[in-house]
């Protein structure tokens, strides 16, 4: 376990905030298991290994080159375990990395529909251009907030509408609204306000203030409103606001690459990823001219009728089954691509990489494994 890296190093915390600010979990599907599985978050990281797979040759190629960070794509524990004994696979890895005082984290299905992410990056690596989502993620379901407050509590208002996580929109924080006007009621009896005197009409120089809030945090902003207006009865409406359908992130891509024959495409998709004993399969007319194609990084065949649907010659994907496929061809649709899965999901590897070098500069070492876990090995 290294002991002497210089003082100026990132913390494994400040990777993690990175790697999900890029990747946010919260993205990933119901049934993954992403995240930081192992390691200190307060200790120091001089070096950051990528690799797809958290084998054991991998977790050894990280601790001999001396990672404080192993970065993959596939969870290490998927499903749940008992314990990680190291007469286990899974142990075995685990107890290497532990060792060497290598961290390890996942980004998998939280990286597969990111910006920058899986599907993204082989659609770059083959050349794809005009990138738009296979199938686009869901906006997030968003509400809009009106209230009306005296002039002089506003900005109080404002605020603790912010802190409450209203007006965050992409990169900016504590937007919001507001129109001047005028005020009118008058205090019944029993009433106790804060302005004015029971019985007569007042008049009160106003502003009115809009925030667009997440609908997950309706109630907080709401009981954040209500704490912090001046009023006893304070008027306030949230309307619920409609997806615009503008999503970037989401399965898949979607791109277009110069006219050539189904023939040309599939040896450009061979010779942009890494060699396997899978290689390149291919089912279409070899003359049959391609323009439009769809991708989907990892097992793709759960959107073989999405694809169907669609105006592309071709779709490449990974661990296509024989029937779906045979059934798929017979309904005319695009010609099939199936690359090595493992192949397809390193072409993110050097993005992260990159993006880690921009963020973190050269005092973190980077590397991208080069061991191929696909478990096809040869062919006879």
């Amino acid at each position: 376990m290294p002991t002497d890296l210089p003082a100026d190093l990132p913390l494994l915390s400040d990777v993690v905030d990175l790697l999900h600010g890029w990747y946010p979990p919260a993205t990933a599907d119901s049934w993954d298991a992403v995240g930081l599985v192992s390691g200190d978050p307060d200790r120091p990281v001089g070096k950051v290994m990528l690799a797809v797979d958290p084998t054991y040759d991998v977790a050894r190629e990280a601790a001999e080159w001396g990672a404080d960070l192993l970065v993959v794509h596939h969870p290490l524990f998927l499903k749940p375990v008992h314990g990680v004994a190291a007469t286990t696979p899974k142990g075995r890895t685990l107890g290497v990395l532990t060792e060497a005082g290598c961290a390890l984290l996942t980004a998998h299905t939280n990286a597969d529909q990111a910006i920058g992410g899986v599907s993204e990056a082989l659609a770059t690596a083959l050349g794809l251009t005009g990138l738009v989502p296979l199938e686009p993620a869901p906006a997030e379901q968003c509400d809009k907030l009106t209230t009306f407050v005296p002039t002089a509590d506003a900005e109080r208002v404002r605020q603790a509408l912010a802190e409450a996580g209203a007006g965050r929109l992409g990169d900016y924080e504590a937007a919001s609204f507001s129109t001047p006007g005028e005020g009118r009621f008058r205090p019944l009896p029993g009433a106790d306000p804060a302005i004015g005197t029971v019985g007569e009409a007042e008049v009160v120089e106003e502003v009115r203030i809009e925030v667009v809030l997440p609908r997950r945090r309706r109630t907080a902003v709401v009981r954040a409103l209500l704490a912090a207006h001046p009023y006893e009865e304070p008027a306030w409406d949230v309307v619920e606001t409609a997806d615009a359908g503008l999503a970037e992130t989401g399965t898949g891509r979607v791109g277009e690459v110069e006219e050539q024959s189904l023939r040309s495409f599939a040896d450009r998709v061979a010779a942009a990823l890494p060699a396997t004993a899978h290689g390149v399969r291919v089912a279409g007319d070899p003359e049959r001219v391609v323009r439009r194609v769809a991708v989907c990084g990892g097992a793709g065949d759960f959107l073989l009728d999405k694809v169907r649907g669609l105006d592309v010659d071709a779709y490449v994907t990974s661990d296509l089954r024989h029937h779906p496929a045979g059934e798929f061809a017979e309904h005319g649709g695009p010609a099939l691509v199936d690359v090595a899965h493992w192949a397809a999901e390193w072409t993110w590897l050097p993005v992260v990489e990159r993006k880690l070098v921009a963020a973190l500069g050269d005092t973190v070492g980077t590397r991208v494994s080069t061991l191929c876990t696909d478990p096809w090995t040869f062919r006879s």
